[in-house]
């Protein structure tokens, strides 16, 4: 009887586009995951340049957006796990930017 390995690997970004309603990330396997923007307060609540100013590393397993100070995982973006920042975090943060927090989530 033999047994077959299977590696598993994280999977990898290749290219990230932000637009107004919606985070896609094209991965090196050929796959593209679209996730809603909203989950993601940090990104929801900020301009399309902001949004747009943002890195890939880690191999491709990590989208960084430093003047947001969000970070994402491919593999939770994958999981479908929206953002875990409380809304007491997100406000501090927002009035540390000046700006008033007007949800419409």
């Amino acid at each position: 009887m033999s047994s077959l390995a299977v590696e598993k690997r994280e999977p990898q970004a290749r290219s990230v586009i932000v637009n107004e309603e919606s985070l896609t990330v094209d991965l090196m396997d050929g796959r593209t995951i679209i996730v809603p923007l909203v989950w993601y307060p940090r990104l929801w609540h900020r301009t399309s340049e902001e949004r747009n100013h943002l890195e890939i590393f880690g191999d491709g397993t990590y989208i960084h957006w430093p003047e947001l100070d969000e970070e994402l995982t491919v593999a939770g973006l994958l999981a479908g796990l929206p953002s875990g920042e409380s809304p007491q975090s997100l406000t501090t943060w927002m009035e540390a930017r000046g700006q008033k927090n007007h949800e419409s989530m």
